[in-house]
């Protein structure tokens, strides 16, 4: 079975220029709940999958992807999988028929295994795991 259709989408990351922006829009006007707050990330809970805003600088800064301005990524989707060996078997799977990541999986500090790749239209797919311990530092939060 393909990645696609074993894998459901978890996230949609919106990659901004201000995150107390994001904030203020996604609460105060649309009405989602801020379910976590950090440095440069905010992750919200509606009614469906979650949506986040990370600072594109912030994320650069971390991931390695690029921060190139004007075709920086706009868009982050996420697909959130069991385990880091669920990770490394996507990753295995996907650059076996031609995608290109930045990298290998690797261990984030928000205790997250993950990697990265860009679509067609520039936009950005992370696949991750969280550690045994769930999220740590300030990415914690009540996090289903």
């Amino acid at each position: 079975m393909s990645f696609a259709q074993s894998n459901p989408i978890t996230d949609i990351c919106i990659l901004c220029a201000d995150a107390e922006a994001s904030v203020a829009f996604y609460t105060g006007k649309l009405g989602f709940r801020l379910a976590r707050r950090a440095e440069g990330f905010a992750e919200f809970q509606g009614a469906g999958l979650t949506l986040a805003a990370w600072e594109i600088d912030h994320l650069a800064a971390r991931t390695g992807i690029s921060a190139a301005r004007p075709a920086a990524h706009k868009a982050m989707i996420a697909v959130r999988l069991p385990d880091a060996a669920a990770v490394q078997a996507a990753y295995d799977d996907l650059c076996a028929k031609g995608v290109v990541f930045t990298g290998p999986p690797r261990d984030y500090e928000w205790n997250a295994r993950g990697c990265y790749f860009a679509g067609p239209d520039d936009e950005l797919w992370e696949i991750y795991a969280w550690g045994p311990e769930g999220i740590k530092g300030d990415y914690a939060g009540d996090h289903a």
